[in-house]
């Protein structure tokens, strides 16, 4: 019997936009942002001022909401974009042109009232490895190498993200302020951050910095740079392995949401949790992290049962 080769869905050619082709305003309209987030914006402004430039628009003077309906189409249909995906380029554009009719260059946002498409959350999917697992993970990591073992750490007790993460440098650990240790780093958004870091990531910071008092905090072992997020990504995968996590697939962004959860099943309040995680709004930690995921064995429909009573007598 011959194996049959699944084929990739093949997507549309397209000419991307380069920096030099970017005009002034986009220009300025990125810088706005850094970090991750200005690269997820410059990505979707390229494919937009592409899409405009193959169809010989001018992203100014010819774009209104029925040709964004056909972008929207296009990205879904040509580009094979995913709804999430189509609404987040989207949502680049709208800001986009805000900014744009604030400055005059447009007389109305034409994404306005663009409605785009809905994302629903499966909220029976599985976020996070449970205690057990992380523990096999991270003593995994404590066997295999010092580093690995700290940037899982850093990830599963403090809930850094792994950009976070992997831009810390030595000068960043081993602050105090009022008796407690911090950690001081850039966060997602540009923003300065502080959080609590207890003994057992202490250790684990304190054995890789080896007398260090400069540099990149997280060194990887053979190539001697700065570890990036697809080394950690392949770290983890690795560690999630040897700890035999059959679960589900284990990525560093896994730690940070197993970090959350753990301490909303731990009994944290949910404010503590969201200040913690450093969510704008407590609803994304409500919405994302505690989906009800031993909720329905606690759900008000059991307490209900017992207080009306059964008419079956049962």
């Amino acid at each position: 019997m011959t194996e049959q080769k699944t084929t990739r869905p093949q997507l549309a050619v397209l000419p991307i936009a380069s920096t030099d082709e970017m005009d002034d305003f986009t220009e300025s309209f990125l810088m706005r942002w850094d970090g991750q987030t200005a690269v997820g914006y410059r990505d979707d402004m390229r494919t937009f001022m592409s899409w405009c430039q193959i169809n010989s628009l001018d992203p100014y003077a010819d774009i209104t909401r029925p040709k964004l309906e056909l972008y929207m189409r296009w990205l879904k249909n040509e580009r094979k974009n995913m709804p999430s995906s189509v609404k987040r380029r989207i949502g680049t554009v709208r800001q986009f042109y805000e900014i744009a009719l604030d400055d005059d260059l447009v007389t109305k946002n034409p994404a306005k009232r663009l409605i785009v498409p809905k994302v629903h959350l499966d909220l029976t999917k599985k976020v996070s490895i449970t205690g057990e697992e992380m523990t096999r993970l991270l003593e995994a990591a404590y066997d295999t190498d010092p580093t690995e073992y700290a940037m899982c750490c850093l990830m599963a007790y403090c809930g850094l993200r792994v950009a976070e993460t992997c831009s810390l440098n030595v000068e960043d650990v081993g602050e105090q302020i009022n008796g407690q240790d911090v950690l001081r780093f850039l966060a997602k958004g540009g923003e300065v951050e502080l959080v609590a870091v207890p003994a057992v990531v202490k250790r684990a910071l304190e054995a890789i910095c080896e007398g260090r008092e400069s540099g990149p905090l997280l060194i990887h072992r053979r190539l001697k740079t700065r570890f990036t997020k697809s080394m950690a990504n392949r770290a983890v995968q690795r560690l999630s392995r040897k700890a035999g996590i059959t679960s589900m697939r284990v990525t560093p962004h896994t730690l940070r949401h197993s970090s959350i959860v753990a301490a909303i099943d731990a009994g944290v309040p949910l404010r503590e949790v969201q200040l913690s995680a450093r969510h704008r709004d407590i609803s994304t930690t409500i919405k994302l992290y505690d989906r009800g995921r031993a909720n329905l064995a606690n759900s008000s429909a059991h307490t209900l049962a017992e207080f009306f009573g059964t008419a079956d007598g049962k």
